[in-house]
C-alpha cells in the first residue's frame, strides 16, 4: 500500500524517485522522516515498510514503558537521548491526545547483596537528572502493597504508553506532509550509481540521493548492503511474557523492577501496567532461532546460519553460559519464571499468570563477544544507519529522529 505520496516520484512503472528513502517503518524510522521532512520540507521523501503494517516488530512488542533514563552511563548516547526524547514524547503525545501516564516505579532490592548496586543506580539516575529518591521497606509498601524489598529507588517520572499508536500518528503526520509511506515492500538489493543509490523491493525500485536505514532487526542486513563498515552483528534476544489473570492484576499497582545486573543489557523479569490496565510479567532473554521468532517452535535457516557461524556469540555463550541457562531454564519452566517473579511479589502464584506475546530485541553484538552498550549510527557517503537501538529506543525516538535528521539534510546543504 502507498499512503500520503502527491508529489510526481514515477520515472516508469517500476521505477521511483526521491530525495530520501527510508527503510523500515518502526518508531525510529517514522520518526526520522517526520523530523526530515519538518527540517527540510523541500525534500521528497518515502518510507518503505516489508510488513502488510506499519510498528509490528520491537515497537508494537515491548511493555509500553517511557522510560526516565536511570539506567543509562552518563553521557552516552542512550542517556541524552533518552532524557531529550522522553520529553520530546509527553509534548507530542499532549498535542495529539495519545494517551499516556507518568505512573513511577519502584527498583526494588530484595537482599543486602543488591544494596550497593542500588546506590550506584542511584547515583547514576541524579547525574543524568532523574527524578528519584532512595526509600525505605515502608514507603515500598505504601506504593506497591504486594512487593517485597528491604529497600528501593523510586523514579516519579518512569511512565506508560502504547508506542504503535506513537507511531502510527508520526507516519500521519510524514503522509500530512506529501510524504509516501509504503507497505508490503521489502528491500531486496541496493547499489550504489554515482551520486545515486538504487533501491530495489519488491514493488519498486527507488532511485534516491539518499538512504536511512532504521531496519530494525534487519539493519546489520541493510547495512552490508550499503556498504557498511562495522562489525556489528544483530542477535535476537526473544522475551517472553505473561500477564496476571485480570482479578490478580491488583498485584501491581504500576511498575516493580528487580536492582539490574550492570553487566547485561536485560533488566530482569519484571512487573508492568500497560496503559490498557493490564499488568505483564516478564521479559526473560533467550536467543531467539529466528530474527521473528516470536515463538519456541518458530526458525529461520539463514538466521541460524549466521548465528551460529558468528564468533561473537560463541565468545558471549562462554562468557555468560550461566546466566544464558537460567534464562533458558526461566524459557522452559513457568515454576521457575515464576519463582523469579515471586522474589519481587512473594504472593503471586502460577494460576495467577496466563501467556502473552512475546517480543524480539534486535541486539547488536561485537565479534570478541561484546553486546553493543550504546546505540550505534554509522555515517557512509549516501546512507545513515541506526545499527544499534534497542530499549530506550521508543522513548528516545523523537530525539533519534531529530539526530538522524539533523545528519540528512547536511547532505544536502
Amino acid at each position: 500500500m502507498i499512503v500520503g505520496q502527491k508529489r510526481k516520484l514515477s520515472l516508469h512503472p517500476a521505477m521511483r524517485e526521491t530525495d530520501v528513502l527510508v527503510i523500515g517503518g518502526g518508531i525510529i524510522g517514522l520518526a526520522s522522516a517526520w523530523r526530515i521532512s519538518i527540517a527540510r520540507p523541500a525534500l521528497r521523501l518515502a518510507v518503505v515498510e516489508k510488513e502488510a503494517e506499519l510498528a509490528l516488530h520491537q515497537t508494537g512488542r515491548n511493555s509500553g514503558v517511557i522510560h526516565s533514563g536511570i539506567y543509562y552511563r552518563p553521557g552516552s548516547l542512550k542517556a541524552i537521548n533518552c532524557r531529550r526524547g522522553k520529553e520530546e514524547l509527553q509534548t507530542f503525545c499532549d498535542e495529539h491526545e495519545i494517551p499516556y501516564e507518568l505512573c513511577g516505579k519502584v527498583i526494588v532490592a530484595v537482599e543486602d547483596s543488591a544494596l550497593p548496586r542500588l546506590d550506584a543506580l542511584l547515583d547514576r539516575g541524579r547525574q543524568n537528572g532523574v527524578a528519584c529518591r532512595r526509600i525505605d521497606a515502608d514507603r515500598l509498601r505504601e506504593l506497591e502493597p504486594h512487593a517485597r524489598g528491604i529497600s528501593a529507588i523510586e523514579v516519579s517520572e518512569t511512565g506508560i504508553v502504547d508506542f504503535r499508536k506513537v507511531a502510527l500518528k508520526l507516519a500521519q503526520k510524514v503522509c500530512d506532509a506529501e510524504n509516501a509511506v509504503v507497505t508490503e515492500s521489502e528491500v531486496i538489493s541496493i547499489e550504489r550509481k554515482g551520486t545515486e543509490m538504487i533501491v530495489e523491493a519488491t514493488k519498486h525500485t527507488w532511485r534516491t540521493r539518499l538512504v536511512v536505514n532504521c531496519a530494525g532487526l534487519y539493519s546489520d542486513r541493510i547495512g552490508r548492503m550499503l556498504g557498511g563498515v562495522s562489525r556489528a552483528r544483530i542477535v535476537p534476544f526473544r522475551g517472553e511474557y505473561f500477564q496476571l489473570v485480570p482479578h490478580r492484576a491488583s498485584l501491581c499497582r504500576n511498575l516493580i523492577y528487580p536492582v539490574p545486573d550492570p553487566r547485561f543489557p536485560f533488566l530482569g523479569v519484571h512487573l508492568t501496567r500497560l496503559i490498557d490496565g493490564s499488568v505483564h510479567c516478564g521479559p526473560n532473554a533467550v536467543l531467539a532461532l529466528a530474527r521473528e521468532g516470536y515463538r519456541k517452535s518458530e526458525w529461520n535457516l539463514r538466521d541460524v546460519r549466521e548465528a551460529v557461524c558468528f564468533r561473537g556469540l560463541w565468545r558471549l555463550g562462554w562468557r555468560h553460559a550461566r546466566t544464558a541457562l537460567s534464562e533458558v531454564h526461566k524459557s522452559l519452566s513457568k515454576p521457575a519464571f515464576v519463582a523469579a517473579l515471586q522474589r519481587l511479589v512473594p504472593e503471586l502464584q502460577a494460576d495467577d499468570l496466563v501467556p502473552s506475546p512475546a517480543g524480539i530485541r534486535a541486539q547488536a553484538l561485537m565479534p570478541n563477544g561484546q553486546l553493543v552498550d550504546d546505540f550505534l549510527i554509522e555515517e557512509l557517503p549516501r546512507a545513515i544507519s541506526v545499527l544499534n537501538a534497542p530499549s530506550p529506543a521508543a522513548t528516545a525516538s523523537l530525539n533519534i529522529g531529530r539526530v538522524i535528521a539533523e545528519k540528512a539534510v547536511a547532505r544536502f546543504d
